[in-house]
Formats: structure tokens, C-alpha cells, sequence
């Protein structure tokens, strides 16, 4: 039987059962400590109370900052920067909440509110794939909660919610003058390396990040590949070169300018600590794509431009994904568009076999 007592501000309720540890809390008025003891007191005995103590007292921003010193660390730099800005939007919208008052209603009205949003930024409507990610996190981050944490969480909300719907996925193609205005405007550039690492993306499926931190030892000319160590997916890949990606890399390690201090293949100029920084080629991008006329083009494009020429050349789906690193066959065909044109004479071909 429970023990209520009158306490400083309200009353207190004190429940010592046998086999379970001492349960207290403190209310306002005597109803509501007595209302308290006699569901607990149930839940003992049908055996499934959980001590919600600890998750009561826990705020959203409160674990979403222990999220980002223990779990994030265990990710890759690109994911632990992603994930430091969902959860500053997070610690805006839902920080104040404790993780035991986080209903599901309350999520639906931050996935909706999010989706009626306008990013500053890019002054375009926050897509939904960003909210999903947003989702994801904070999903993780009860079931971390639940599962490492143990702090008395019995569900997570974010489960119970219906997920934006994904996006389908950008099918932005290059025609071929499209191409050769592109990498004419690169070529103007002052900077050789702006038309190298464009054929490069082009010729490779290599994303940014990859393109942008890699290192002289990881080129190897003779073999005509590129080990790369620090992926998207967090798995190492070697990529098989042609031969104007061979040539694009040959001529960015024979730069002429290349520091001794630096074995960076793409390098920026020194910062204030004195070190040098990959090469932030984005503005000098986004002037070439603007000189060259080309619309709605970004460099992420590229990779698709890549890969859907990939297949285009008769290359499996096991050996396209190989090379880009995709690990799903689902997300490969995603990154896959086909022009209907260039496969005209395949099926021609097709129907003479």
C-alpha cells in the first residue's frame, strides 16, 4: 500500500513493494498522488510498470545533445554535420518537451509544420525527404534511448507517425552540348582543377566528398584506379578509371603548382592555422553552370549523369553499383535514367539477333 504524506508544495506518494524498487513522486494535490499510486501500484502487479522517472526529467534538447556526443562520433564526418543541423532544428521545435510528454500527435504536428516551411537558404518549401531524415534522427534517438539509455521510455513516437512520402529522385540528364559548353566553361576557368574534378565526376560516379579529400597515395596511375577509404556508406571501394578519367587525374597530379606540404589533390589556399583545406570549388561551379546556360543543373547530377551511362555501355547493375558504391539495387535505379533515344538502335539490334 502506498504512503502519501503532505510535502512541501503538494503531497507525496511512496510506494515499497517487494521485488520492485521504491517508486515517489510529488503532485499538487492529494488526488492526483493517490490517482499515481493506485495505477502503479496495478502496474506492479500485473508486472509491467517501468520506472518513468528518468525520461520525465530528460528534455528533448537535453538528449539530443548526449545523442550527438555518444552516437555521432560513431558516424562519418559528412553524417555528424548533417546531424548537427537536424538537431538544431529539432532542439527549436521539440526541445522543450520531455521525452515522456513526446506523444505521436505532437511529432504529426512538427512533420506537418515542416512541410509548410520555406527553407531561408535555398527560398524554396522544405522537401520531404529532409523532414523524413529530421524523423529519423529523433526515431534513433528514442530508440537509443530505450534501448542503451534504459531511461524508462515504454515507445517511441516517432513509430507511430505516418513517414513523409520520399522523393522520387532527380532525373536531370546532360545532352551532349549541354556537356561541351559545361567543360568549355570549366576550361576558362583560372583554375585547371574546376575541369578536372567536373570529368572526373563525370567519368567516375564519385560524389563530391570523395572527389574533394582525396589524397595523392590513394591514385594509381599504372592500374588505373582509385581506393577510396572514406565513403558516403562507410565502406572502402576501389574505382576503375577510363581513359579520360585517367587522363583528367594525370593531369591534376602533375600540377605544377602543387604544394610540398600538401598531398591533397585538390588543395585550397592556406587557412589562419596555416594548413591547407580541399579545394571549395562550389562558387566557381555554380558561375560556369550560369555562363554555360545550362538550367536546374547541380553537381550531385553528375553522379547520376554517370551512372546512367554506366548502364547505357552494358555494364551489370552489380558491376555499376561496384563502381558508384551504391550498396542497395533499389537506390542504384534511382540514380539510373535512361535516354529512351539511346536505346533506339540497342533494340534494333535486338530485334536482327
Amino acid at each position: 500500500m502506498a504512503t502519501i504524506v503532505k510535502a512541501t508544495g503538494g503531497w507525496k506518494a511512496v510506494i515499497r513493494k517487494t521485488g520492485w524498487p521504491t517508486a515517489s513522486k510529488t503532485f499538487r494535490t492529494r488526488r492526483d498522488c493517490e490517482v499515481w499510486a493506485r495505477r502503479t501500484e496495478d502496474e506492479m502487479v500485473r508486472g509491467v510498470y517501468v520506472d518513468r522517472t528518468q525520461c520525465e526529467g530528460l528534455t528533448v534538447a537535453a538528449a539530443l545533445d548526449r545523442y550527438l556526443r555518444e552516437v555521432s562520433p560513431t558516424k562519418s564526418a559528412g553524417s555528424r554535420r548533417t546531424e548537427i543541423t537536424h538537431a538544431a532544428i529539432l532542439k527549436s521545435r521539440l526541445g522543450g518537451y520531455s521525452l515522456a510528454a513526446l506523444t505521436p500527435d505532437i511529432v504529426a504536428k512538427y512533420r506537418d509544420g515542416r512541410l509548410r516551411e520555406t527553407s531561408a537558404r535555398w527560398r524554396r518549401p522544405i522537401s520531404p525527404s529532409t523532414v523524413r531524415l529530421e524523423l529519423a534522427m529523433l526515431g534513433h534517438l528514442f530508440e537509443i534511448a530505450i534501448k542503451e539509455w534504459r531511461i524508462g521510455l515504454i515507445s517511441n513516437p516517432v513509430r507511430a507517425i505516418r513517414k513523409p512520402s520520399a522523393h522520387p529522385g532527380r532525373n536531370r540528364r546532360l545532352t551532349w552540348s549541354e556537356m561541351r559548353r559545361l567543360l568549355s566553361e570549366c576550361d576558362r576557368h583560372g583554375n585547371p582543377m574546376l575541369g578536372w574534378i567536373v570529368r572526373i565526376a563525370l567519368t567516375t560516379a564519385m560524389r563530391k566528398s570523395e572527389i574533394t579529400t582525396l589524397m595523392v597515395g590513394q591514385i594509381d596511375i599504372a592500374r588505373r584506379v582509385v581506393r577510396l577509404h572514406k565513403t558516403k556508406n562507410g565502406t572502402d571501394r576501389t574505382v576503375p578509371l577510363s581513359r579520360r578519367g585517367t587522363m583528367a587525374f594525370s593531369a591534376a597530379l602533375g600540377n605544377p603548382v602543387r604544394p610540398d606540404d600538401c598531398d591533397l589533390v585538390f588543395f585550397g589556399e592556406p587557412g589562419k592555422d596555416g594548413n591547407r583545406r580541399p579545394y571549395c570549388f562550389e562558387p566557381m561551379w555554380q558561375d560556369a553552370v550560369r555562363r554555360a546556360g545550362i538550367p536546374d543543373l547541380r553537381f550531385h547530377d553528375l553522379r547520376h549523369e554517370a551512372v546512367s551511362r554506366f548502364v547505357e555501355l552494358g555494364l551489370s547493375d552489380q558491376e555499376v553499383s561496384a563502381i558508384s558504391g551504391h550498396k542497395s539495387m533499389q537506390m542504384l535505379r534511382r540514380y539510373t535514367h535512361l535516354r529512351a533515344e539511346d536505346l533506339v538502335s540497342r533494340l534494333d539490334s535486338a530485334r536482327r539477333a
